[in-house]
């Protein structure tokens, strides 16, 4: 009977959590249906800064390494400049839809973009030390392993070093997808309210705490289109896949960024704690 009552908990958290997936996809599809052209543009202008800045950094390699660097980091501010502004003019649309703004009105100040720029440097910092933080992992699996060899379950000490080693790595990158997940939305609260770079990835760990499996399902659902190219591909249908990966491109990327800014308002429409939460508590 408990049983029975754990997995129909679970399977109403599964019901809550897909409905609000699919209430974000609505409020998602609905704002760009409307407004598609506009954002597909700041979504085709970040896609081509970053190819742009690859080829100049390619031709200009073996020309003055000073000045391709010096490019290469002109590009790079310019796409965080670009990403906010798509952020920014998204929730004008959430907010105030019915007003007209230019895109050049949604440029990002100085200091937003300085502070993205600080927490981006943050933001992989923090995944450097999660995966520092799991190296431990190998000293606790070690000692199993020697005695599954001992026991006869696994052939030798080398046999028994790859699988720590693939076991280690398995664990790492899920450690490090979760944290990914919990920290990715930063620029967000730099852009709505106009938060600090520390205070951003402090604020995306506490309010995406209790958030993980929704977040997680709208990723894999906005990952759909991508999961069919692979598998297209896969196949080896080149005709199917390049329709679908022209779909994706055009359509989901665009519904990505709005279904994305969508997930933040709602998570901050129930989130209770406190304005400058720390990080121990909100890291599980």
């Amino acid at each position: 009977m408990i049983e029975f009552l754990k997995q129909r908990a679970f399977v109403e958290f599964l019901k809550e959590s897909t409905f609000a997936v699919n209430e974000v996809i609505h409020k998602a599809w609905q704002v760009t249906s409307r407004h598609y052209f506009s954002i597909a543009t700041l979504c085709f202008l970040m896609f081509i800064t970053s190819n742009a800045s690859g080829l100049m950094a390619f031709f200009l390699k073996d020309v003055n390494p000073a000045l391709s660097t010096l490019m290469a980091l002109v590009f790079v501010l310019l796409y965080f400049t670009i990403n906010l502004s798509l952020f920014k003019y998204i929730f004008h649309l959430l907010d105030d839809e019915e007003t007209d703004v230019t895109i050049v009105g949604t440029l990002p100040t100085r200091s937003q973009i300085i502070r993205f720029v600080l927490a981006t440097l943050y933001f992989t910092i923090c995944i450097i030390i999660a995966g520092v933080f799991l190296m431990p992992v190998l000293y606790i699996i070690d000692p199993i392993l020697r005695f599954m060899v001992r026991s006869g379950f696994v052939e030798d000490f080398q046999a028994a070093g790859d699988v720590i080693i693939t076991v280690a790595v398995a664990i790492g990158v899920l450690a490090i997808f979760m944290i990914w997940i919990r920290i990715s939305f930063f620029p967000f609260f730099i852009i709505d309210k106009n938060a600090k770079s520390f205070e951003s990835i402090k604020l995306s760990l506490a309010t995406t705490k209790g958030n993980f499996t929704q977040i997680l399902l709208l990723l894999l659902v906005l990952a759909g289109a991508y999961f069919l190219y692979l598998f297209f591909s896969y196949l080896k249908w080149p005709i199917i896949a390049f329709i679908v990966n022209m779909v994706s491109s055009f359509l989901i990327v665009p519904l990505s960024s709005v279904a994305l800014t969508v997930a933040y308002r709602k998570m901050m429409s129930n989130y209770k704690g406190d304005k400058d939460p720390d990080i121990i508590h909100n890291i599980v």
